[in-house]
């Protein structure tokens, strides 16, 4: 007979992942108490995912505070993170939760729908999120991310009524489906070299032998495997394929959650994965993420301009943002210099600022557009919105201003952050590229804005926007123009966010 008592578990902080225990509470609380009892009244279910996540924001700060004072610490044995980094891109999350929910209650509130399913998914793929952008181990890594990608299938399929949501929800799990199997292959190729999947313990191992002659074929495959895995999840081109369908196919506030949690988490785990582990191989993966960046920005700047879909022009918009946050990743490859910190730096600020402003400016789709079809989302949908109901248009406008990166507005700060990034470590070529394509993207955004401003729209019915939408439309656009007026607010709040913990 085996002694398990020789066997001694890693310690476990429990504070130090309340959190992601709070965020599971309110899920088991959605699905069980909301299956054994009556249903609850109107918009319960949406106040009680909103509760958890202002929950959970308040014990990320109180964290963020522990981490300012006692400094980055690795938890569990070392699986996880607690850090600046991981810190910010979990209040990200659990911010486009709380926006998300509320958006969601009036949403399915039209059609007389009150369930807790829906906002069960939002918060079991909240905590995918957050293992993912915590982990320090890829195993654990790909245990969030299956997390988070099983529930946005359900999500992006989850309008039964509408045929293009069930398209959508296919759709994605079968592509969602092959990343994941890129991503697992490299994991084990990566193991296979090294012996471990802890990213500390793998920039270690690959820092402490010099082959002779220098054979990494199977690494670098490895490596390669697990970018494309993230490439697919992040929207890079050319994996981009699925993104428009599926944000035009899922139910709006769906696609509002998608375009910010998983972009959130996805970023910022490639971000962690790759400075943390594989520093030592940069000069091979650098080279790669600077064409990918140049691509995917040059792709969802230029196709964005010939759609007439209101989701699908923000769906190539959400692509181009991806190649904005990755200037980021090629900054923070350059090791060499004294400023490649700045790369990441400006990929937490970027993600941060992005999931508030995306969720915004969805809100305002999900309230013009009250269906997912095709002509309540085409373009046509938003003539003369700016005359019939000016306020809306006005923040609307707010919204893509900040989209385009106009001054006075998060989108200027977030953009200037990568680009500042990349020309501090000399990549000016990609510095040139992102100016070009942000010029280029523009264009897109002034189109909805002249449709809604300058077009007389088919009616002049107003359009009404529910209470609960109303807040979290109201707090997305004062937090866009709050950090445009005063940028100090967040860039002092992540000065240090380039100090990841790695013991």
């Amino acid at each position: 007979m085996n002694d398990l008592s020789a066997f001694a578990g890693p310690s476990i902080d429990w504070f130090s992942i309340s959190p992601v225990l709070t965020l599971l509470a309110g899920a088991l609380l959605l699905l069980l108490v909301g299956s054994l009892t009556n249903e609850w009244p109107k918009h319960w279910y949406s106040l009680t995912a909103a509760a958890t996540s202002i929950v959970a924001i308040t014990l990320s700060v109180v964290l963020w505070r522990d981490v300012s004072n006692d400094g980055a610490r690795l938890l569990i044995g070392g699986s996880l993170t607690l850090d600046h980094f991981a810190l910010l891109g979990s209040i990200a999350v659990c911010v486009a939760v709380l926006l998300v929910s509320l958006i969601t209650s009036d949403y399915l509130s039209r059609d007389g729908s009150n369930s807790p399913e829906i906002y069960a998914l939002y918060l079991t793929a909240a905590i995918g999120a957050v293992v993912m952008i915590s982990s320090n181990d890829l195993v654990v890594l790909f245990l969030g991310l299956e997390t988070l990608s099983l529930s946005l299938y359900l999500l992006a399929a989850s309008n039964r009524q509408e045929s293009a949501s069930q398209e959508a929800g296919l759709k994605y799990f079968i592509l969602g489906g092959f990343a994941s199997a890129f991503f697992l292959y490299g994991v084990a190729l990566t193991y296979g070299v090294t012996g471990t999947t802890r990213l500390v313990d793998l920039n270690t191992a690959l820092t402490s032998y010099i082959s002779v002659p220098r054979n990494d074929v199977i690494l670098l495959i490895g490596i390669g495997m697990i970018l494309v895995g993230f490439a697919f999840k992040v929207s890079l081109a050319p994996f981009q394929m699925w993104t428009p369908d599926v944000y035009q196919g899922a139910p709006t506030p769906v696609t509002a959650f998608m375009a910010s949690v998983g972009k959130v988490a996805a970023l910022v785990a490639l971000m962690r994965v790759f400075v943390v582990a594989f520093p030592s191989r940069s000069d091979d993966w650098g080279v790669v993420v600077l064409v990918l960046s140049a691509a995917t920005l040059v792709v969802g700047s230029v196709v964005a301009i010939v759609q007439t879909n209101i989701k699908r022009m923000l769906a190539y918009s959400s692509i181009s943002h991806a190649g904005f946050i990755l200037v980021g990743l090629e900054a923070a490859s350059h090791r060499d210099s004294a400023n490649a910190g700045d790369g990441l730096v400006a990929v937490g600020v970027y993600v941060a600022l992005y999931a508030a402003l995306v969720v915004g400016t969805f809100g305002v789709v999900t309230v013009v557009a009250r269906n997912s079809s095709s002509e309540a989302n085409s373009l046509d949908a938003f003539k003369g919105l700016a005359k019939n109901q000016p306020i809306l248009g006005l923040v609307m406008t707010v919204f893509l201003l900040a989209q385009a990166g106009m001054p006075l507005t998060s989108g200027f700060v977030a953009k200037f952050g990568v680009i500042q990034s990349a020309v501090a470590v000399g990549s000016y070529q990609l510095a040139v590229i992102a100016m070009v394509c942000a010029v280029i993207a523009a264009f897109v955004y002034l189109r909805i804005m002249v449709s809604m401003w300058l077009s007389d729209g088919a009616t002049t019915e107003k359009v009404s926007v529910p209470m609960l939408s109303r807040i979290a439309i109201g707090l997305a656009v004062a937090f866009t123009l709050l950090i445009g007026f005063l940028p100090s607010l967040i860039l002092d709040l992540t000065s240090n966010l380039a100090e990841l913990a790695t013991k």
